[in-house]
């Protein structure tokens, strides 16, 4: 399933697109043109900024599918679209006062992620403060990043024995993940009203220790029995999670009260 949303974007209305399944956004490459150029003939300045674009040997161009979206007429009609990787590479190609803001923030965070590179510490204080300005405590940012330790070190296994990064990375955690909770990696960012957010950014402090014990688990498994390829680590995930389901059923048992949640860090959806 598919939805085409409006959004604004400097008080102008940019198509957007999101795709459920993977959770990709595309928007209108005619939409960010208008914006970014501030031309009043948005079509012939794309016209001719793709000429150039072609002779420099950018890709850019190359990177657009179409998808029906909703047009100035009221009708739905096939429009380019671009992921936001390729419209980024757009936008950093169009010479305009409009797209010279977003330029800047780009060459920002990229200086910063080449320093991250070097001072890996400066990643992770970068994300500790991040998650303060969002309201998180520190003993809620403690357990994440003491988590994503934890997913590091079997991402890194999995690296090491024939997974490929991706769709069978994905595949894995969520098994994993279903597993552990009942319910698949989607069907929780649904319980929570989540959509392109990421779902450990919004999980409680109890679900966060369950992840990172399903992730360990499976890990060491896996290191025991030093699994190798899809199929055998899918059989190694599905152990690990059920451990972390044990203990989690246990807990609740205890205490009466579910470890899965819908609580988020977002204001709640209207109607809600």
């Amino acid at each position: 399933m598919t939805d085409t949303h409006l959004t604004i974007f400097q008080n102008k209305q940019m198509r957007r697109h999101r795709e459920e399944k993977t959770e990709k956004r595309y928007f209108s490459v005619i939409d960010i043109v208008e914006i970014a150029s501030g031309s009043h003939d948005a079509r012939n300045y794309r016209k001719v900024l793709k000429n150039r674009l072609k002779k420099e040997g950018s890709e850019v161009v190359t990177n657009c599918n179409q998808l029906k979206m909703l047009a100035s007429d009221g009708k739905m009609r096939l429009t380019d679209v671009a992921d936001v990787e390729t419209i980024l590479r757009l936008i950093q190609s169009i010479p305009s006062p409009n797209a010279e803001p977003l330029k800047l923030r780009l060459a920002k965070v990229g200086y910063e992620r080449m320093q991250e590179t070097i001072d890996p510490a400066m990643g992770v204080e970068r994300a500790r403060e991040n998650w303060k300005k969002h309201g998180r405590s520190e003993k809620w940012i403690q357990q994440r990043m003491m988590g994503q330790e934890t997913r590091n070190k079997l991402t890194d296994y999995w690296k090491d024995h024939e997974i490929k990064p991706g769709e069978e990375y994905a595949i894995l955690t969520n098994i994993i993940h279903e597993e552990r909770t009942g319910l698949t990696t989607k069907e929780h960012k649904n319980l929570k009203w989540l959509k392109s957010q990421n779902l450990r950014d919004h999980m409680s402090e109890a679900e966060l220790i369950f992840t990172a014990l399903a992730e360990l688990s499976t890990r060491q498994i896996a290191e025991t029995v030093q699994a190798t390829g899809l199929k055998e680590n899918k059989k190694v995930s599905k152990e690990g999670g059920a451990i972390a389901k044990k203990a989690r059923k246990e807990l609740e048992d205890k205490t009466g009260k579910s470890v899965i949640t819908n609580q988020n860090y977002l204001k709640p959806p209207k109607g809600k």
